[in-house]
């Protein structure tokens, strides 16, 4: 999920900073420039080609990141594994390398050919989801979930370098807002088409299935896309990058976003815990086949993602146009709203009462991502924003990502011994959302320092 999430999460993070600063600092600049670097003059029929690629790309890799959701139940029963040992899967052997690898590649995008980045990424991760589906072990499955974090490490990040680089000011927010839509799309094909695969070819074939859908798109993405920098235009106009650990240390003087880090982490913690187990919830206490579970919780995760970006997003932005802090106010109000939510849902006792107030904390948990995001583009500055980004999601993911579905697996088997494999599922959930309460804490506290420490 997640966004998700990453994807959660990452759905809005390029949106919302255009949104706010980003854009009018940009706007400001000579015409046809991009702080240091020149727009590079792609026509609009070229733009219409490059935005459904890249769309197509971000699919693939929300596709391929949550499949492993509707898999889960039949991947137990295969390997006799423990439900610790499917947040395992899900999590840490995943998030691991996807989070090791995003500041290094990051770094790479911001000076190297971005295309080739995006072809070899979607390649990598593509070959290794297929070695997926031909794992004879869990040890194997793992190792193998490891190679595909690696790989899309390397799609979100450089993509939205590209399309800002693609589309001047005045059309970047709606573009990359079109783009991180294919977190929705990505997410909601993982449900609902990998669930029916699933059900009726088994977890392997699905594997290869989506495999084999990144891979075709490749050759499209190294044909079609183009990397701005071979523009003679963008000869010598880049500034020298400030070392990382500059960075990193500037960012983390600053009281506001040490809290949203914390306030994030937080975030991906509970969304990545709680979530990746509403399929098997849904089954394991309600009866629904895994067709039938992946196809409710896609169309849920749907609803909630159009209606929270967009409703969160407008939102934000006409509160925080008289006072910025309004956008750390709302992302820790809304975490701390959707909990109750959450709990009805879980403790629902039947399928007819958890999807609606399901429904309601997803359109909450996604209403809370643009001004999240939004307020940590405020204050890092425009010099500082992808470093700060990668900083973000290196913890996020390795956190929560890593570590939210293990907690969420451990405590799940733990109560499984007195209550049964069902109930004790639906108390480690319960348990887990919780976490966003502190995580809103964070958020509110950090609003206290946003309009100090904002940044142009």
């Amino acid at each position: 999920m997640a966004m998700q999430q990453n994807g959660t999460s990452a759905a809005s993070v390029t949106v919302a900073g255009d949104v706010t600063s980003g854009i009018r600092a940009e706007n400001a600049s000579a015409p046809g420039t991009l702080g240091e670097a020149p727009v590079a003059p792609f026509s609009k029929a070229q733009r219409r080609a490059f935005l459904p690629v890249l769309f197509l790309v971000g699919t693939s890799n929300y596709i391929d990141k949550n499949i492993i959701g509707v898999l889960l139940e039949q991947i137990k029963a295969e390997f006799q594994a423990s439900d610790s040992m499917l947040g395992m899967l899900s999590g840490i052997s995943f998030a691991l390398f996807y989070a090791t690898f995003g500041i290094p590649i990051a770094r790479w995008a911001d000076h190297g050919n971005r295309k080739r980045i995006i072809t070899l990424s979607l390649t990598v991760w593509s070959l290794m989801t297929m070695l997926c589906g031909m794992a004879s072990t869990f040890w194997q499955l793992a190792a193998t979930r490891f190679a595909v974090g690696a790989g899309e490490a390397g799609a979100i990040p450089p993509a939205q370098s590209l399309l800002a680089d693609y589309y001047p000011p005045a059309e970047r927010a709606r573009a990359i807002g079109i783009f991180m839509m294919s977190a929705t799309v990505g997410y909601a094909v993982a449900l609902v088409l990998g669930g029916w695969v699933t059900e009726h070819y088994g977890w392997r074939r699905t594997f290869l299935v989506v495999g084999l859908l990144g891979l075709a798109l490749a050759p499209f993405v190294h044909f079609i896309l183009k990397e701005p920098r071979v523009s003679s235009r963008f000869a010598g106009t880049s500034a020298p990058a400030e070392p990382m650990f500059t960075t990193i240390r500037a960012l983390m003087e600053k009281s506001a976003y040490r809290n949203m880090l914390i306030s994030i982490v937080g975030y991906f913690l509970m969304s990545y815990g709680a979530m990746v187990f509403i399929v098997s919830l849904m089954m394991r206490a309600h009866g629904l086949t895994v067709s039938q579970a992946g196809t409710a919780f896609g169309v849920v995760s749907a609803i909630g993602a159009l209606v929270g970006n967009l409703g969160g997003g407008m939102l934000a932005d006409r509160l925080a146009a008289s006072d910025s802090a309004w956008h750390t106010r709302l992302a820790g109000w809304g975490m701390i709203a959707a909990v109750p939510f959450y709990e009805i849902a879980l403790d629902a006792p039947s399928i007819t009462v958890m999807i609606p107030a399901l429904v309601l904390a997803t359109i909450l948990m996604w209403a809370v991502i643009p001004p999240m995001f939004a307020a940590l583009h405020l204050v890092c500055g425009a010099r500082r924003r992808a470093m700060a980004i990668a900083v973000v999601f290196f913890f996020a993911n390795l956190i929560g990502l890593g570590l939210g579905p293990v907690l969420a697996g451990t405590m799940s088997d733990i109560f499984a011994v007195t209550y049964g494999p069902a109930e004790g599922l639906r108390y480690a959930l319960m348990a887990v959302v919780i976490v966003f309460v502190p995580a809103g804490y964070f958020m509110l506290r950090a609003s206290q320092h946003v309009k100090a420490e904002a940044e142009a």
